[in-house]
This record gives structure tokens, C-alpha cells and sequence, in this order.
């Protein structure tokens, strides 16, 4: 499986963080994972609290583990805590069922890696991933 380059995804996280500023956002943090979950790059904007961290790779890597993104997973979580919280048991807390993941995703739909954002609203996080992926020339699942 063919999985995001580093450069790809330095220009992802570039776009996202252009793209908060642009919208007058809280400051951003942005991890970008590849296929297997592994992190391929990470930025936290100045004045982004430290934690931001596992907040953004928490809601990349449920996104990548499950194959749906983690707005997806939120409504699943509203409907099924019991799940959920056996998920995130089950990556050792690596698991934020938040919107702010997303899946990328190549000219075929083939998903290539995801990104994780958090900093403003989870509405916000999306909509910076989305336009940052678009940005970039990849498809998304948001």
C-alpha cells in the first residue's frame, strides 16, 4: 500500500496552518500519519498548548486504524460508548473519537495516510484539514 511522502505531508501541515491563520483561527497543531499509523510529520503552531500533540495524533490515528474519519467514529461514540471506549483501550489511548481527523486520499480513493488537527473548535480543525488536503491536490474523507 502506497503510503504519503514526508514532502507531501510537510505541505499538508503547511496548507492547514495557512489555512487557520487565513480563517482567523485558534493556533493549530497538525500531525500527518501514514498507512500503518506512524507519524510522518508534525507541526504545533506558536502559542498551541503542549498537549496538542495527542489530541491531533489521537484523532489522525483512530481515523487511519478504523478507515473512517473521526467525525464518523464521534457519532459512533454517541451511539455506543461501550465501543469506542474498548477502541481506545485497544491502541493504549492513541484513540480520540473527535472530529479533526481525516483520511487522504489518492486520485483512485485510495487512502494514503490522515491527518489529525485540533486547536479551535472541532468544526474548525475539520475544515483546515479539508482545505489543506485539497490545497495539497489530494481527495479527502472528512
Amino acid at each position: 500500500m502506497t503510503s504519503i511522502s514526508l514532502a507531501k505531508a510537510k505541505e499538508i501541515i503547511d496548507n492547514i496552518l495557512q489555512e487557520g491563520i487565513k480563517k482567523n483561527m485558534q493556533p493549530l497543531s497538525v500531525v500527518v500519519l501514514d498507512t500503518g499509523g506512524n507519524i510522518k510529520a508534525f507541526e504545533r503552531s506558536d502559542g498551541a498548548s503542549p498537549g496538542r500533540f495527542k489530541l491531533a495524533d489521537g484523532k489522525a490515528h483512530a481515523a487511519i486504524m478504523m478507515g473512517i474519519p473521526s467525525s464518523a467514529i464521534m457519532q459512533r461514540a454517541e451511539q455506543q460508548a461501550y465501543f469506542v471506549n474498548a477502541l481506545s483501550v485497544s491502541f493504549n489511548g492513541r484513540f480520540t473519537p473527535v472530529s479533526g481527523g481525516v483520511l487522504v486520499k489518492d486520485d483512485n480513493d485510495i487512502t494514503i495516510g490522515a491527518v489529525g488537527v485540533t486547536g479551535d473548535t472541532s468544526e474548525n480543525d475539520t475544515i483546515a484539514a479539508v482545505a489543506g488536503i485539497k490545497l495539497t491536490g489530494f481527495n479527502f474523507s472528512a
